[in-house]
């Protein structure tokens, strides 16, 4: 867990949750065990191991960003959809899990 002198606080653990991502009727990824990242004043993000996502349907973007908290992010697209998912190649130590892991705007949890 991180915590900024602001009271700004990160934690990340495995989940079960099916989470999946589709997109025009495609799907994208899916995964049964995302990490879970709960982080002050955003919505719980699912950051999906790489063997769970599609990674040959998206193009890495030249959009990079970065967060003081966990790191530099790089960006992937696809063709109607740019910067549709990021990932932290080397996250800050507090959130080490998440490297390479990839994250998306829009996930759907599916009630199984």
């Amino acid at each position: 867990m991180t915590q900024a002198p602001t009271g700004h606080r990160i934690t990340v653990e495995p989940g079960t949750t099916h989470v999946r991502v589709l997109r025009n009727g495609v799907l994208i990824a899916e995964s049964r065990r995302p990490l879970l990242l709960r982080e002050t004043g955003f919505p719980v993000r699912y950051y999906l191991p790489p063997e769970d996502v599609r990674t040959e349907l998206l193009t890495r973007s030249g959009t990079h960003s970065h967060c003081p908290f966990k790191g530099d992010a790089d960006y992937w697209s696809l063709p109607d959809a740019p910067d549709l998912v990021w990932a932290y190649p080397e996250p800050k130590a507090q959130v080490a899990q998440i490297k390479d892991h990839f994250c998306f705007y829009e996930t759907e949890v599916v009630e199984d």
